[in-house]
């Protein structure tokens, strides 16, 4: 198969305010790679730094990915950038006409360990204020994405109209289309989820979970396997690549009552990826693409991945309580 068309081609026909934007994230994404790649070689770039607004610890390549992104995109059409590091929205262009929220850096913790770690952005039209550009309705996104540092460097990119797959080609600095509509599959049987947090999880992922690992001795009639990177973009990735759900649902814990992951940064984009990918993202019930976060840096439960197993977790929140314990066997009208 010959890959003929790079990020610029496919972007020659879009409105260029969006495409250049999109092009400055792809350049940077480009030498946070090649920095990555060299480990240790390129600094102490897992070394903590401090603490975002959120609590999470900072490391080195964090703020340095944040700060190149946010100098690349000065000379575009964003006029808000908020960021997963930053308090606050940032004005970059006063004369712009976009907003972009990013996660600079996800799964930062991960970089000693040499997993796969990633970017994660998401584009709308800004409105007058700055955050009132960011907290409203995912499905008003114009465009989300993001690049995966991993064997490859990889971008995912939706403008709306599915998502297609680039892989950056180190030989000649473009990323070329591999897939121009990546479509996940339904019939999988993996799942991700921590299974060390399922004394706190509410009932009905309880039961879910139950219901996939009794295998063919449950309700499923078949065996699943589990898979936990603790990387949401390797997470992403995999279920882009081949199906299956990740599941990071709220809990008891007093600081996971609303879920852990940022909406604006993380639950928004990656829903709008998925969804235009074919699959389904919940917070375990409703669709995360009508909500709207109520703060900058909100978190949100997350629910994501092949449209029929995330629409039967739903259906595990709609079963009456006595109906949650793993001996009852009703469950059969939720096979998969």
């Amino acid at each position: 198969m010959t890959f003929n068309t790079s990020l610029s081609d496919y972007l020659a026909d879009k409105p260029k305010d969006l495409g250049e934007a999109i092009l400055a994230l792809a350049r940077v994404g480009k030498e946070l790679a090649a920095l990555i790649s060299r480990g240790a070689l390129g600094g102490e770039l897992g070394g903590a730094v401090g603490e975002n607004s959120g609590g999470d610890q900072q490391k080195a390549l964090d703020v340095l990915a944040d700060d190149a992104f946010a100098t690349a995109l000065r000379k575009s059409q964003v006029k808000f950038y908020a960021s997963e590091e930053q308090d606050d929205v940032v004005l970059l262009n006063p004369e712009g006409h976009l907003a972009l929220a990013i996660d600079p850096l996800d799964g930062s913790s991960n970089i000693d360990v040499n997993v796969s770690i990633g970017t994660i952005f998401s584009i709308f039209e800004a409105r007058a204020g700055a955050n009132e550009s960011f907290l409203r309705p995912g499905k008003e996104q114009i465009a989300a994405g993001y690049i995966i540092f991993g064997p490859q460097t990889g971008l995912m990119l939706t403008l709306g109209a599915g998502t297609a797959m680039f892989i950056l080609d180190h030989k000649t600095g473009e990323y070329m289309l591999v897939n121009p509509r990546v479509s996940i599959v339904n019939d999988a049987i993996e799942y991700a989820i921590n299974a060390s947090n399922y004394r706190h999880w509410p009932s009905p992922i309880r039961a879910y979970i139950d219901d996939m690992i009794a295998g063919t001795e449950g309700v499923h009639d078949r065996n699943y396997n589990m898979r936990w990177v603790a990387s949401l973009i390797a997470e992403t990735h995999r279920i882009i690549s081949r199906g299956g759900i990740f599941l990071y649902p709220s809990d008891s814990r007093e600081s996971y009552k609303m879920g852990r992951l940022r909406m604006v940064y993380e639950g928004a984009p990656i829903a709008f990826v998925i969804e235009q990918a074919g699959g389904l993202a919940t917070d375990g019930k409703d669709r995360i693409l009508d909500q709207t976060p109520g703060d900058l840096h909100g978190r949100t439960p997350l629910v994501f991945g092949s449209k029929d197993k995330v629409t039967r977790v739903a259906a595990y929140h709609d079963l009456p309580e006595n109906e949650m314990s793993p001996l009852f066997k009703k469950r059969g009208l939720f096979n998969v």
